[in-house]
């Protein structure tokens, strides 16, 4: 509710606004000797410029490039509008217009053409020049090798399959606790796990025995 009686209350200062300015300026270019329809227009020349002033300098902005020329015409057309405002107000007797206000004002129409035919067809980009065509460059053809033949690959002949190790037969466990520590003593002495040949040769045991207390103590 408050925001639509805000935006009223702009609209009604907005049509205040531009019925005064265009009364004085409707006032000034009939006192520098434009009469008839011709006093009527020039308000309408002058707000249309900095109407159109405004919308390419937002959007000149918009784009990032430069506005120096939009911001000159908006400043053309402003002062064009304030000054007549000002003029009308008293300090300027418009029974008696000077003769260089009469040159403005009838001058006023060509530099008005002249400022929207440049917005208007002002670039809104850069333009860039086109690049020299690329000639295609031509890679000459190897020659063909002819069919290869397949590389045949000899076969593999499988490896045979190493016989599973017998599981361990049951050994006495005191003959294990001493096979241990002499197994112990070796590690510490050599830096290497005991092997059933030294077991052997330590307890005098035969071979298979050996390798089965060997494989107790691993």
């Amino acid at each position: 509710m408050f925001r639509s009686i805000r935006l009223d209350a702009v609209l009604v200062q907005a049509v205040i606004a531009g019925a005064l300015s265009f009364a004085h300026l409707h006032d000034l270019a009939a006192a520098a000797g434009q009469d008839g329809w011709k006093a009527w227009a020039y308000p309408i020349s002058v707000d249309l410029l900095l109407v159109a002033a405004w919308r390419r300098l937002r959007t000149l902005r918009a784009q990032g490039e430069p506005a120096r020329a939009a911001w000159t015409w908006f400043a053309v057309a402003l002062a064009a509008s304030l000054g007549a405002n000002v003029a009308t107000a008293g300090l300027l007797d418009l029974n008696d217009v000077p003769d260089w206000l009469r040159i403005l004002v009838a001058g006023w129409p060509a530099l008005a053409f002249l400022g929207g035919t440049l917005l208007v067809h002002s670039p809104t980009t850069p333009t860039t020049p086109d690049a020299a065509p690329v000639e295609p460059v031509t890679v000459p053809a190897e020659p063909d090798p002819g069919p290869v033949a397949d590389a045949v690959e000899p076969a593999l002949e499988p490896v045979p399959a190493l016989p599973a190790a017998p599981p361990p037969a049951d050994v006495p466990p005191a003959l294990v606790d001493h096979a241990r520590k002499l197994a112990d003593a070796h590690r510490a002495t050599t830096g290497s796990p005991i092997d059933g040949a030294t077991l052997r040769d330590r307890l005098g045991l035969p071979g298979p025995m050996a390798d089965q207390l060997a494989a107790h103590l691993a």
